[in-house]
């Protein structure tokens, strides 16, 4: 296994155990303090957008980059992220509702989405595998979902299961703004030269994209946002979430689906549900009962079959590099 193939899948883990401290700044410190799921992906996007911005300013290459961006490929990029509200608007959401753990169970279903969205970008379909392994996590999600209380937030559930719908979609469209196309990583059509796009550009390109639409929606919905209206307890949360569940988190995704390909960097961000399981018992005091740990081993298990699901004559393409 060569060097960039083991730095892209570390960068995925990286990326993944960012996003899972995400649900533990949002549930222990702005929630409680007041401030609601907008306001947080308001002032969350605009620290990670700082943060983005300030990484890219060090870098003189990136900045070179930017510069030479095109204003097509400039739209494109500020599209893509502006879509990401919607899967953070979901997620979040059912955060508000429901336990940071059962979430992170019920959002652990997108690795497969996007495995199966990559071949039917990438390849013609062939053979029942994937569709299995989609039977499989969907099995694994029905046996989260039984574990739930009755009293649990009906509402919340509904949420978090169209948070990883979103979230495989912006992930495909992401990977296409890295220059990843049917049967190549980017990294491969770039001859190991990476993302066409420089993962510090397109970050903090693609997150000035979500900030701005994370402050239409805070004004369309007459959400208090100023920093007046923020609680002090609510700023160490606010901070948090920002620079590792967004600008930490969002740029190695990037960077790992440019060396690797989407479908085996979101195999790799799947550490996120156990870091968020982790962090909700240890910090939150939330119960995880035996159904849902069977439901958990049941999902990774269809997970892990959808990434064997392309079919024998790409797998040598799409998973490894030459």
């Amino acid at each position: 296994m060569d060097r960039r193939r083991v730095v892209g899948i570390g960068l995925g883990a990286l990326a993944g155990a960012a996003y899972g401290t995400g649900p533990l700044f949002f549930k222990a410190w702005v929630f409680p303090a007041g401030v609601g799921w907008i306001a947080m992906l308001m002032w969350r996007f605009m620290f990670a957008t700082a943060v983005s911005w300030a990484w890219l300013a060090f870098q003189p290459r990136a900045r070179a980059a930017l510069r030479d961006l095109g204003r097509r490929t400039v739209a494109r990029l500020l599209l893509t992220g502006a879509f990401f509200i919607v899967n953070a608007s979901v997620y979040y959401a059912a955060i508000e509702k429901i336990d940071i753990s059962l979430v992170a169970l019920l959002m652990s279903v997108y690795p497969a989405l996007v495995a199966v969205l990559s071949l039917r970008l990438g390849y013609r379909f062939q053979g029942r595998l994937a569709w299995g392994s989609l039977a499989i996590v969907l099995l694994g999600t029905v046996l989260t979902v039984g574990g739930v209380n009755a009293s649990t937030d009906q509402g919340g559930i509904v949420l978090a299961l169209l948070s990883p719908v979103a979230y495989a979609v912006y992930i495909v469209l992401t990977a296409w703004m890295a220059g990843e196309r049917p049967g190549q990583t980017a990294d491969m059509r770039s001859r190991g030269n990476g993302a066409e796009v420089p993962p510090a550009v397109a970050g903090a390109v693609m997150m000035t994209g979500t900030w701005m639409a994370t402050i239409v929606v805070a004004l369309v919905t007459g959400t208090p946002v100023l920093p007046s209206d923020v609680p002090t307890a609510a700023w160490p949360g606010l901070a948090g979430i920002g620079i590792f569940a967004a600008a930490i988190a969002i740029q190695a995704f990037y960077a790992s689906a440019a060396r690797i390909g989407a479908a085996q960097a979101s195999l790799m961000a799947t550490v996120e549900p156990i870091v968020v399981i982790f962090l909700g018992i240890t910090f939150l005091n939330e119960v995880f009962s035996p159904i849902r740990g069977v439901g958990a081993a049941v999902v990774l298990i269809g997970v892990l079959l959808a990434q064997f699901a392309t079919p024998s004559e790409s797998r040598r393409v799409v998973l490894e590099e030459p």
